[in-house]
């Protein structure tokens, strides 16, 4: 195990989202933002919209794919 400090082997791509320690993250941040969105959309449609929801959803999802662009 040549360069592996946790005894864990590292044969993931370079780049690759699926080998990526921070891959989680991201698919979490991803859940988060598309729940966000069905959660946001039911309560627009039942209750009326809300302009902060919206924009607190978009900052949501511009951060989801700030975090996408920069670890691949």
């Amino acid at each position: 195990m040549t360069g592996s400090t946790d005894g864990a082997p590292h044969d993931f791509a370079h780049g690759s989202m699926r080998g990526s320690p921070h891959g989680g993250a991201i698919r979490t941040m991803g859940a988060l933002t598309a729940g966000s969105l069905v959660a946001v959309t039911a309560y627009t449609v039942a209750l009326g919209g809300d302009g902060w929801l919206w924009f607190g959803w978009v900052v949501l999802g511009l951060l989801t794919l700030a975090m996408a662009v920069t670890q691949s």
